[in-house]
This record gives structure tokens, sequence and C-alpha cells, in this order.
């Protein structure tokens, strides 16, 4: 497995409903939730020929197949994002950023669906991460607001290294360095994130992974 999937799968695997392994290729399933990661096969190397299994293994479980990767894919390129270690950067410090407790995660989720576009998925969110960071305490939320306003979310989480943030979302571009660098605060200035190719910033090591649904699945069901 190549080692941007792996920490990807680490970092969502938590807050996932089931987790499958077919044949060397982890698979997150979470129905009800939109969020890429949570509702991937995670392709390991030269593994292009498990794509029909996986797919029929997703489909039976009502989900569309897809699937993540770090080569591009035959199918609909669904979303991709830049995996490496962010470096905390200068930001004009006008944009405030301050952890937020469990209570508010119907804002929170709000915000971070706004910000991937998608605002009909907030009450899903919320409700989905509600429930599994109960009791949870490596991993804390953070919120970026500008004049009051809340303008970016982020989920991160405590990792050996230091810390990771592979879900956030902004509103403004200008969140963006801000609401990293109290991420990387938290994990005593090491941070693990991925960004969008929309993102202003940079991550060094950088790979890219990609969230493809595949083309030409035709195959048998799974046991």
């Amino acid at each position: 497995m190549p080692p941007e999937l792996t920490e990807l799968l680490e970092y969502f695997e938590p807050f996932s409903l089931l987790r499958r392994d077919l044949r060397g290729a982890p698979t997150l399933l979470t129905p009800g939730v939109n969020v890429l990661a949570l509702n991937a096969a995670y392709l390991p190397a030269d593994g292009e020929a498990l794509i029909p299994l996986l797919g029929a293994w997703q489909r039976e479980h009502g989900t569309p197949p897809l699937v993540a990767s770090v080569t591009a894919l035959p199918g609909e390129d669904v979303g991709g994002v830049r995996v490496g270690t962010y470096l905390p950067q200068s930001e004009p410090g006008v944009i405030a950023v301050e952890q937020v407790s469990r209570l508010g995660i119907a804002a929170w989720a709000g915000v971070l669906a706004e910000a991937h576009g998608t605002p009909e998925w907030a009450g899903a969110l919320a409700s989905h991460f509600g429930a599994r960071l109960e009791g949870r305490r490596d991993s804390a939320l953070l919120m970026a607001y500008a004049g009051g306003e809340a303008i970016g979310a982020l989920l991160w989480r405590a990792t050996a290294q230091g810390g990771a943030a592979h879900l956030w979302g902004t509103l403004d571009p200008a969140a963006d360095a801000p609401l990293l660098n109290m991420a990387a605060e938290l994990g005593d200035g090491s941070l693990r994130a991925s960004l969008p190719d929309t993102s202003p910033l940079t991550v060094t090591d950088e790979a890219v992974v990609v969230f493809t649904r595949p083309a030409g699945q035709a195959g048998p069901a799974l046991d």
C-alpha cells in the first residue's frame, strides 16, 4: 500500500462504520455521509485488477464504486488532494482560530459542508461525527472566524509524529493558513495535511491521492 493511502486510511478509519480488507485492498464504508475517504477502496500498488471485485462489493452495500489511488485510473475523477507535511506559514493575523467543544459540532459541520459545496449534508455530518467523536481524546475540532463569522472548519487527530488534518475546509482561502497553523500548534509544530487543488498553500514531500469512480466495472458479486 502506498504510504499516503495508509496515512489517509489510518486517519479516517475510526470515523467509518465498516472496514473490509478485500484481497489486500482496505475498503471503508459509511452510508449517509458524503466524505469520499469514508466510502472508498484504497488501492494497493499494481492493484488495478482488483477494481471489478471492489466495485461489486461497494454496489452490494449500496454505495457507488469509488477508489482512492496514487495513480490516475480510467473513469470519473471526483476529487484529489495533495498529501504531505505542512510547515506553518506567515499570515496577517486578522483571522481568529479556536478549538471548539463537541457542543459546537452542528456549526462546525455546517461550515465544513458549505466549504465543500454540499451544505445539504451538514446535518448528516454533524450527527455522524458527533457520535464517532464521543469520548475520543485524540481528536479536536477547530474553527476559523473573520469578523465573528465562521469561515473554516478542521478535524485534527493526534498521531505518533504530532498530528494530522486530512478533513477540513474554508469559505475563504485566506483562512487556510491560520487554520492549518493552529492545527500544527496542537501537534507541537508537526502536521500532516491534505490540500485540495484550490488551496494556495503547499506541503513538503507532496504526493497526490485521487478519488475515482472507475469505468467498466462489470464483475461477479462477492460471497
